[in-house]
């Protein structure tokens, strides 16, 4: 399942959300620390995991 950083504006703390797309397009997220639904997605490192070798 894909990996999603947020970043907290009431709280200032970054935090992470592991979900599926479906439930990442319904764009629900919020802060696990304070609640608040102010939350700012920001890049994340993508790694592709094959099972060729290069």
């Amino acid at each position: 399942m894909p990996s999603y950083d947020y970043y907290c504006k009431e709280c200032k703390k970054m935090f992470n959300v592991i979900t599926t797309l479906a439930e990442y397009e319904k764009g629900q997220v919020a802060c696990p620390k304070c609640k608040s639904k102010k939350v700012e997605q920001k890049p994340s490192v993508f790694f592709a995991v094959t099972s060729k070798k290069s």
